[in-house]
């Protein structure tokens, strides 16, 4: 599905062709790379993962970022950065709501504007200064899909918070592992936890696997499966780090936090908390 453009994308200040630098290793595996970002009503926290993308040793990328239909000005803000970016910038819309969407959309606008590799963040997440180098070694280095290492944001819980977070990332993990519909001989690799948040993918597999799910929502699981099915040149860096948001965690306590994270839902609560 090709991207919808509700003012036609937006390409800021940078390399001219909105493409970067072409990086091809000795077997001719293509190195451009786009980095994208869905959004969805991000106005206060999305300039924070802009400035952290702008912070990268590795600028050699284009940004997408993928407007969800948000109604508190943040595609303003991503306009704005745009001007002032030292990568090139581009800003499209999707209407139909979902975070699925939202990166299948990306992905595939991002392939047809010529991305060989592709990168995912949020727009309240962090990724360090070595994220995008990371990503592209591993990916120029043979791996078909990455996925990083995610760590509890530190402006927004203390030590306690961060501690739980890590207690919540290490039960979801080891509920994925064990999980039946996670196993079974039709997969190439063992199931191992990785965050929408922080992976990134080669174009050829992305188009292989038939993309992420766009319903229903979570969706990472599913596309991880897909992918488990299509390779097993799945790799895991951690060089690739993210600061998540915690913020869930604050709105829902510890015990709603873990019953959401093992895919039992936000019961009464609000499944996309502010």
């Amino acid at each position: 599905m090709t991207a919808p453009e509700a003012a036609g994308p937006h390409e800021a200040t940078g390399r001219p062709d909105g493409t970067g630098t072409r990086a091809v290793r000795a077997d001719g595996r293509d190195g451009r790379l786009w980095v994208v970002v869905p959004a969805f009503d991000e106005a206060t926290r999305i300039g924070g993962t802009l400035d952290a993308l702008a912070a990268q040793t590795d600028l050699d990328f284009t940004l997408l970022v993928v407007d969800n239909g948000s109604t508190d000005g943040t595609p303003g803000v991503a306009h704005r950065f745009a001007a002032r970016a030292p990568m090139p910038v581009r800003v499209i819309s999707e209407p139909e709501k979902g975070v699925g969407c939202a990166v299948d959309t990306g992905f595939r606008y991002a392939i047809a504007h010529g991305a060989a590799l592709l990168a995912r963040t949020d727009a309240d997440c962090l990724p360090e200064p070595g994220w995008v180098a990371a990503a592209r070694a591993a990916l120029v280095g043979g791996a078909e899909m990455v996925c990083g290492r995610i760590v509890a944001r530190r402006d927004e819980h203390g030590p306690l918070g961060r501690a739980g977070f890590r207690v919540l990332v290490a039960l979801a993990a080891a509920f994925g592992r064990l999980r039946p519909a996670h196993r079974g001989p039709g997969y190439r690799v063992p199931y191992r936890m990785h965050a929408g948040n922080n992976m990134a993918i080669t174009a050829g597999l992305y188009l292989a696997v038939g993309g992420m799910p766009r319903r229903p929502s979570p969706t990472d699981r599913a596309f991880l499966n897909r992918v488990r099915r299509g390779t097993a040149a799945i790799g895991h860096s951690r060089a690739m780090v993210v600061q998540n948001s915690t913020r869930r965690l604050r709105a829902y306590g510890l015990r709603r936090t873990a019953t959401w994270y093992l895919g039992r839902g936000s019961g009464p609560l609000t499944p996309d908390p502010r």
